[in-house]
């Protein structure tokens, strides 16, 4: 993976000395080796180093081509997509490590346990948000329209999964859906089994709205919910909600409703409460900025944080 200014990322590596040279030849022993072409006159550079410096402390099984052989690349200083790589070829066990130190896992092991990810994986093209096929498409929808809780592999993402699981299942096309581990089928198999009501039956639902808000709700002992999170409020609400709640002392969890409009929509009517924040207490509404308010001047908000009351 190379990182760095357009020009510098087109550099060829040059080892100023012996002693670079065996550093060079130490670090190929590691499963995975990022290297950083970079330029001194390129101002760019000078923010990835900082980059790279955060992400070798984060991931310290890999060291910053992987055993002489590219596995990626990063033109220009773009320190979002180059964490992402980074992230993605470390936890992907994709690369062949080199010697003993980190055996590669054997494929049909890690193939079972992405089949046994979640009690219904659908491996496809792409995602259920963006699907890069007509197929895989037609199979989002199905599952969706029968409300089908599941979870996704992007088979573009790792072009060893994609080919190796056309053996392990014995199938040669995709998307393919697993149940339990074993392979239901792919799209025509999943029409067939809409088609006579047996879809239903097979794969896990997802839970129902108000099912799911009560979890939410007792996710904590204190929930708060609000635009943004603890580290950064979305509106004026929320961050005076939160300089009260901090004050306390008392733990509590955030959730951040910006990011899941059915949970936001929802939420008003299993509260009857049509605003935000919203505070909860072992999963009963305490209320708003302005019940919250009251409390704290009232000496009241502190025992029913703690469940006193």
């Amino acid at each position: 993976m190379a990182a760095g200014a357009a020009e510098a990322a087109a550099a060829v590596v040059e080892v100023g000395s012996a002693g670079q040279f065996e550093e060079l030849l130490r670090l190929r022993a590691k499963s995975l080796l990022v290297v950083h072409f970079w330029a001194p006159w390129a101002p760019q550079c000078a923010q990835m180093n900082d980059v790279m410096a955060e992400l070798a402390k984060e991931h310290q099984q890999v060291s910053f081509v992987k055993n002489s052989q590219k596995i990626d690349r990063l033109d220009g200083a773009h320190a979002p997509e180059l964490t992402k790589k980074v992230q993605r070829h470390a936890s992907s066990g994709s690369f062949s490590p080199s010697g003993s130190e980190h055996p590669k896992e054997d494929l049909s092991l890690r193939l079972k346990k992405l089949t046994h990810a979640a009690p219904c994986m659908l491996f496809m093209k792409g995602t259920p948000q963006e699907p890069r096929c007509g197929f895989s498409k037609q199979m989002v929808e199905i599952l969706n329209k029968h409300n089908i809780q599941f979870s996704s592999f992007d088979i573009f993402s790792d072009e060893e999964v994609r080919q190796g699981l056309k053996t392990y299942s014995s199938w040669p096309t995709y998307p393919q859906l697993y149940v339990s581990g074993e392979l239901i089928g792919g799209l025509d198999i999943i029409k067939e089994l809409e088609a006579s009501k047996e879809l239903d039956t097979i794969c896990p639902k997802a839970p129902k709205l108000e099912e799911r808000l009560k979890v939410l709700t007792n996710k904590a002992s204190v929930m708060l919910f609000m635009k943004g999170n603890k580290q950064e409020a979305k509106c004026g609400f929320s961050r005076q909600i939160l300089e009260i709640l901090n004050s306390t002392g008392i733990e509590y969890e955030t959730f951040d409703i910006l990011e899941d409009e059915e949970v936001r929509q929802g939420l008003k009517a299993y509260s009857n409460w049509p605003t935000y924040p919203q505070l909860y207490v072992k999963g009963e509404l305490v209320g708003g900025l302005d019940i919250v308010k009251e409390l704290k001047e009232n000496g009241e908000l502190l025992p029913i944080l703690k469940g006193e009351n």
